[in-house]
C-alpha cells in the first residue's frame, strides 16, 4: 500500500508580523525551499509562468527624487527622455510583446502623479486599445485618485502597479518627496475600482533583513493581498544616489522569494529587476521557490533586462510554459470614451511632500548641478 502525504492548504493571512517573517526568512534554506515549493503547488502550476512586457510610455524628467530611480530629472543619469508615446507606436509595441509571449503589456510614464487632462485621456486610449488586442494591461502612472482609477478601468485596465518600494521605517532614507501613506492610499483607490493591484519592492538599497519583512508585512497586511508582487533587485545607475550600492547576491533574491510565497501564497510573485545578473540555475531557483511571473523585453523601463528570446529558451530548457491572458480574473470590458459615464473632475489632491533631507540624495543632486555646468 502506497502512503501519500497531503499538506494541508495554506490559506493567505493578514496579520503576519516583522518577526514571524524574518524566521520563514532565515530557515535552513532547504527548509525554507520545501516549504515555499509545497505551498506554491497549492495555489499554482508550478510549470506556468505569467510574462508581461513593461513600456516606458514617457520617460524621464520626474520630479521625484527617489533614490533608486535614474528617471528623477535632479539627477544626472544618461536616461534619453521622451515625451508620451503615441497610440499607434504603443498599439505596436504591444502587437510586438503578443508576438513574443507576452500576455500582459505594462505602461510605465514617469510621472509624480496622474493628472486629468489630454494626456491621461490619451493612456486611457491605448488602455482600450491594448485591451481590446485580448491582453491584459496593466499602468504604473504614479498617485491617482478614486475617480482616475474608475476611469482606467472602464478603459479596461486589468492591473495597477504601485510598488510600496521598501518598509515604512526605511522609505524615508531613499523618498523625501512623498510618503509612504501616499503609496498605501493610491492602492485603497485601485481597490475601489475593479482594478487589480501589483504592489512590490525593491531589495539591495542598503535596507536590513527587517525592513525586507517589514515591507512583506505591509503588503500581506493589505486585504485582499495584491494578486501581484514584483521583487526587484537594485540595478545601480551610475548618477543615481545609489549607484556605489553593492548587487544583491542570488540567495538573497531566492529567499526573498521564497518568503514572498510562503506569506502571500496566493500572489503571482515576479522575478523583476536585476534578472541579467542572474544565471539560468539562479532564475531556475527562484521559480522552484514561487516566483510565477517575469518581465520579457530586452528594457525595463529604462534598465537592462534578458532579450525575450533568451528567455524563451530558458523556458524550453526548464518546462516552464506562458500563462495565457484572463487566467487569475477575466477580461474587463471596455467602454469608448464616447459612451463613458465617468467625467473628469480636475481634481487636485495634496499629494505629501515630506522634504526632509536625505543625504545620499542631495550628494547626487549637487554632483548632477556640477555636471550641468561643465
Amino acid at each position: 500500500m502506497t502512503l501519500i502525504y497531503t499538506q494541508p492548504m495554506i490559506v493567505a493571512r493578514h496579520n503576519w508580523t516583522k518577526e514571524e517573517i524574518l524566521d520563514i526568512y532565515n530557515k535552513p534554506l532547504m527548509e525554507l525551499l520545501y516549504e515555499a515549493a509545497t505551498i506554491h503547488r497549492q495555489h499554482h502550476d508550478p510549470n506556468v509562468v505569467q510574462v508581461s512586457t513593461l513600456l516606458s510610455i514617457k520617460t524621464g524628467g520626474c520630479s521625484e527624487d527617489c533614490g533608486y530611480c535614474p528617471q528623477a530629472a535632479r539627477y544626472h543619469t544618461d536616461i534619453e527622455g521622451n515625451d508620451l508615446m503615441s497610440v499607434q507606436h504603443v498599439k505596436a509595441q504591444a502587437l510586438r510583446a503578443k508576438t513574443s509571449g507576452s500576455s500582459r503589456v505594462c505602461m510605465g510614464a514617469a510621472w509624480r502623479n496622474v493628472k486629468d487632462g489630454p494626456e491621461f485621456d490619451q493612456v486611457l486610449e491605448m488602455v482600450r486599445t491594448i485591451n481590446k488586442m485580448d491582453m491584459e494591461v496593466c499602468c504604473t502612472l504614479g498617485m491617482l485618485t478614486e475617480n482616475q482609477a474608475k476611469r482606467l478601468a472602464e478603459a479596461g485596465l486589468y492591473a495597477y502597479n504601485h510598488n510600496l518600494d521598501t518598509s515604512e521605517d526605511y522609505y524615508k532614507d531613499v523618498i523625501s518627496t512623498r510618503a509612504f501613506e501616499d503609496r498605501l492610499e493610491t492602492i485603497d483607490n485601485v481597490r475601489k475600482s475593479n482594478v487589480t493591484v501589483c504592489s512590490g519592492g525593491i531589495i539591495g538599497m542598503g535596507e536590513a533583513l527587517e525592513d525586507r519583512a517589514g515591507m512583506l508585512v505591509a503588503l500581506s497586511s493589505l486585504n485582499p493581498q495584491p494578486e501581484s508582487v514584483p521583487i526587484n533587485a537594485l540595478v545601480a545607475v551610475e548618477g543615481t544616489p545609489m549607484e556605489d550600492m553593492e548587487p544583491v547576491s542570488i540567495w538573497e533574491m531566492i529567499r526573498m522569494v521564497a518568503t514572498t510565497r510562503i506569506v502571500m501564497p496566493e500572489t503571482q510573485v515576479r522575478l523583476s529587476a536585476g534578472r541579467t545578473e542572474m544565471s539560468r540555475e539562479g532564475q531556475a531557483m527562484c521559480f522552484f521557490a514561487g516566483a510565477n511571473s517575469i518581465f520579457a523585453g530586452d528594457k525595463l523601463l529604462t534598465t537592462p533586462n534578458p532579450d525575450v528570446n533568451e528567455d524563451m529558451e530558458m523556458f524550453k530548457l526548464l518546462g516552464l510554459n506562458p500563462q495565457k491572458p484572463f487566467t487569475k480574473i477575466s477580461q474587463p470590458k471596455t467602454v469608448e470614451a464616447k459612451d463613458s459615464e465617468l467625467q473628469p473632475l480636475g481634481e487636485k489632491p495634496k499629494w505629501s511632500r515630506p522634504e526632509h533631507t536625505i543625504e545620499r540624495n542631495e550628494v547626487a543632486k549637487q554632483k548632477s548641478k556640477l555636471v550641468a555646468k561643465e
